[in-house]
């Protein structure tokens, strides 16, 4: 029987963390899924002030932090008492004003990758129920982190996701040459990140693998080389549920394996996206006459130079149906996709015996105390 997913001090019934997809693809409805099917649901802090009620065009920023906070609230509705976290790249330009409104919208669980988080318990250092998560791709990178976190703010990370760049879909913490080149061990790096802490620090932090789940084997699988759980995004893209527009869902389904691929997004960090179309994404973003008014990115060569494309433009976009000129990350499993189906039906699939064995003992507890009550001297006497 699989085991729940304890990440700080947050339990949640399944291991399952749903991966944060940017600009609004993983919003409050598919976080608020998630977490009420018994999953962590994470809405995405990048892009979400896009189609916000709050954005009118200049002020980014500010609407960024409100829409955040906002799709937090969405989810909420939706799942009252469960596990809802943020996604917040270390590469945004307001990474640290999205942490503290994350944080006041009441998030449970922050998780960061693109980047190395390092201040990151310096800014929640007054919500310390808040669970810390970093995303790697290396036993190096969970050791710089562990380091540096406990030697200046006294705090280790309540989990680790390990990513795998050969899989994952979107932004991808490793070089672009490194990436497909048979050389990185997923499940190497997860077992080596789980033996750090246990020889340096003496605790069990739990490790989630990330890239490549889709169905309950992978998972099996990922418990099996080590891992404590896994973290999934691109199955809940085609989902009735998921906050994209259905023409992104319709990219999933119509999709062949060889469509998928890599681009260099303007970040400087490779991204895994249905590539089909990337000459045309570049081209529409360079007949726009209007400079940058956005400002998303720390690093971003199509501000400073207007190489390559607008990444948070494109992915708005592709959220909204315009999949022509849009850029649709996901990961290299997004050709499995057939369907459209709800969010449950994927935790049936996944779980599905969990949840009989569970029910099962359930009633079997309850046969046991009404006997129990019916002839209690015959019970006490057996």
């Amino acid at each position: 029987m699989l085991q729940p997913l304890r990440i700080g001090k947050h339990e949640a019934r399944y291991p399952l963390i749903q991966g944060g997809m940017g600009v609004r693809i993983s919003a409050g409805s598919l976080a608020g899924h998630v977490a009420k099917c018994g999953g962590v649901g994470l809405v995405a802090s990048p892009g979400v002030a896009l189609q916000g009620e709050a954005f009118d065009g200049k002020n980014y920023r500010q609407a960024d932090m409100l829409a955040l906070k906002e799709e937090i609230r969405k989810a909420y509705e939706i799942a009252p008492d469960g596990i809802i976290g943020v996604n917040v790249m270390v590469a945004l330009s307001d990474f640290e004003e999205l942490v503290q409104a994350a944080v006041e919208a009441g998030a449970k669980v922050l998780v960061c990758g693109a980047g190395l988080p390092m201040t990151l318990p310096g800014l929640t250092q007054d919500a310390p129920d808040v669970a810390l998560v970093p995303i790697v791709s290396s036993v190096r990178a969970a050791q710089l982190i562990a380091k540096k976190w406990d030697k200046s703010y006294n705090r280790l990370p309540d989990a680790v996701v390990v990513e795998d760049p050969d899989t994952a879909g979107g932004h991808l913490g490793e070089k672009l040459e490194n990436i497909g080149n048979g050389e990185y061990d997923q499940y190497a790096t997860v077992r080596g990140v789980k033996e750090f802490f246990r020889s340096e620090y003496g605790l069990d932090i739990p490790v989630i693998a990330a890239g490549g789940i889709w169905d309950r084997a992978d998972v099996m699988n990922a418990l099996a080389q080590g891992a404590d759980g896994v973290q999934m995004a691109s199955r809940f893209v085609p989902t009735v549920e998921c906050d994209a527009d259905d023409a992104f869902k319709q990219a999933y389904l119509d999709c062949k394996k060889e469509d998928i691929g890599l681009v260099m997004s303007p970040a400087g960090l490779p991204g895994r996206a249905i590539v089909t179309n990337t000459e045309a994404i570049t081209q529409y973003d360079r007949d726009e006459k209007t400079p940058c008014s956005y400002g998303c990115l720390k690093k971003c060569s199509y501000k400073e130079s207007r190489e390559r494309f607008c990444i948070v433009k494109a992915l708005d976009r592709a959220h909204r149906g315009e999949i022509e000129h849009g850029l649709v990350f996901c990961g290299t499993n997004a050709w499995k996709a057939d369907r459209i189906c709800t969010v449950q039906e994927i935790f049936d699939e996944l779980f599905a015996e969990e949840a009989t064995e569970e029910a099962t003992e359930e009633v079997t507890e309850v046969v046991t105390e009404a006997v129990a009550e019916e002839c209690p001297s015959e019970c006490e006497a057996a």
